[in-house]
């Protein structure tokens, strides 16, 4: 699977292998915190800012809506664009077909706008996910969405594939593991 340039790739070293005679098969995974799909740490954006492991399971599992949204690659989404949206339920989760390949990294992705953020607050929605590495575009150093996600207390899960996924509600299930103080999970 792919992960931003310069972050670390996905890697299994074998351990012990049930193959070469030992009784158990045991491998280490090496990776980023940030690979496939994966929720943000408020850490991962802010100074002193919680870990992922603060964040309620609650908020991570339960109803959610899936919504298509037409938007070209590297553009912004905008408050417009989610108009037609049903902001129903406490998460929402944003197929954009923007990243259509995981294991090859497009930077082009869209990505929120800040005002985007604050409407879905004001709308009750308490996670949001995208089918995208980021809710900022690939090249922001100053992840302006980040930000509004962290000043209304929500979270962010990046990296979701929706692609056969039809617009509807659905049971949300993104437990992330609890690494305690890591930036992602």
């Amino acid at each position: 699977i792919a992960v931003f340039p310069g972050d670390t790739p996905l890697s299994r070293e074998v351990l012990l292998s049930v193959e070469d005679g030992d009784p158990v098969t045991l491998s280490t995974l090496h990776t980023t915190v940030h690979v496939g799909a994966h929720i943000d740490g408020p850490n991962h954006y802010a100074a002193g800012a919680p870990g992922v492991d603060a964040w309620l399971l609650e908020r991570c599992i339960g109803p959610c809506r899936v919504a298509s949204i037409e938007v070209e690659r590297g553009e912004l989404i905008e408050p417009a664009d989610l108009a037609a949206v049903e902001l129903d339920q406490e998460r929402l989760l944003l197929h954009t077909g923007t990243f259509p390949n995981p294991t090859n990294f497009n930077a082009d992705f869209a990505a929120l706008h800040p005002d985007s953020v604050d409407l879905l607050h004001d709308a009750g929605v308490m996670l949001v996910g995208i089918d995208t590495p980021s809710v900022d575009p690939g090249e922001s150093t100053t992840l302006d969405a980040h930000h509004r996600f962290r000043a209304n207390g929500m979270m962010i899960l990046e990296g979701i594939c929706l692609e056969d996924v039809p617009p509807g509600c659905y049971e949300l299930i993104a437990a992330p593991l609890k690494l305690v103080g890591f930036d992602g999970s």
